[in-house]
């Protein structure tokens, strides 16, 4: 199966930032323009937590707090799970799905050079299984 850096290498490594003193509203609006679920809370290179639309629905939202007064930091995640790129699809699935997260910042060096999501991880699997059954189906037939 895949690694995370062959996800990377076919969907790019942009990183999409946000520091934890910039409101919650700025954000949602670069959640929304970048169309990503989540940022990376960031401090220079360092990964200080994670903040995604499911923070901002439970933290602010449902609690009734202000999305221009309220800082990205006091709804972020703090040490996010991360990943290395050797690490396996499966076990990054089986980590979102234990953990209950979506996203995965991956580490390299001490220094962050990707997210991936749940949704590469599905697109992952579901390429390697179409390239199994292609590869049944030939060995079937010839």
């Amino acid at each position: 199966m895949h690694q995370v850096r062959h996800l990377l290498e076919s969907k790019g490594s942009t990183i999409f930032t946000i520091a934890p003193e910039a409101p919650v509203l700025d954000a949602i609006k670069q959640m929304a323009e970048h169309r990503v679920g989540a940022l990376l809370v960031m401090r220079d290179e360092h990964l200080l937590g994670i903040v995604s639309e499911r923070d901002y629905a439970r933290k602010v939202i449902l609690q009734g707090r202000s999305s221009a007064d309220t800082a990205v930091s006091d709804i972020m995640r703090n040490e996010p799970l991360t990943v290395g790129p050797d690490t396996d699809v499966f076990d990054c699935m089986r980590l979102c799905t234990d953990s209950r997260v979506r996203h995965l910042p991956v580490i390299k060096d001490d220094a962050v050079i990707g997210v991936i999501s749940i949704g590469d991880l599905v697109k992952a699997v579901i390429d390697a299984q179409a390239e199994q059954i292609e590869h049944l189906q030939r060995y079937i037939t010839s």
